[in-house]
């Protein structure tokens, strides 16, 4: 598990288009004056069962690609 785990780590270094929202989103309000935080969560005790968060990331992902 630690291997995927470290895999996933690895994967959110890279460059993804979520990064280049929050940019957007950050500038946005920067320009109108508007105050803006951005907070990111890990969910550190995830299931044991590998497919079991496999499963829960691929929708996450989907569901992030969808609302693009």
């Amino acid at each position: 598990m630690w291997g995927k785990l470290a895999a996933s780590f690895k994967r959110w270094k890279g460059i993804h288009a979520c990064k280049d929202y929050i940019a957007s989103s950050q500038d946005l309000h920067y320009r109108y004056g508007l105050q803006t935080t951005v907070n990111a969560a890990f969910w550190w005790d995830t299931l044991i069962e590998r497919r079991s968060w496999q499963e829960l990331e691929l929708n996450l992902i989907l569901k992030w690609r969808c609302l693009r």
